[in-house]
């Protein structure tokens, strides 16, 4: 005997987490879990295979109406974490110390000038 899990047609259904899926299976989980997906920055989001979602909104684990729309991103936007890659931006503390040319030659006025 094979047993067959039916998901009910229950009024609310969770959220998944849609971060880090492929947009294509960003589509096939939102279609498994009755929700719909808007990508506002993606108007060609029915074409969009390999872009990864980065953001969503609401969070996974919320309930909501069943066929709610769940927004998601595929860039991080102007000054939102992205933009371009090369890593974190933050900044560093203690900051490095100065060096270079600056540090190899005697400050101007030095109390400890050498004298000839």
């Amino acid at each position: 005997m094979t047993s067959v899990h039916i998901t009910p047609k229950t009024p609310e259904v969770r959220v998944p987490k849609f971060v880090g899926l492929m947009a294509v299976d960003a589509r096939e989980t939102a279609e498994t879990h009755g929700v719909l997906l808007a990508a506002p920055d993606r108007p060609d989001f029915h074409l969009t295979v390999v872009d990864y979602v980065v953001r969503q909104y609401p969070l996974p684990g919320v309930e909501v109406p069943r066929g709610a729309v769940v927004t998601v991103w595929f860039d991080f936007g102007e000054g939102g974490g992205g933009g371009g890659g090369a890593g974190v931006r933050e900044p560093r503390l203690p900051k490095p110390p100065g060096g270079g040319l600056q540090r190899e030659l005697d400050a101007p006025g030095d109390a400890f000038e050498v004298i000839r």
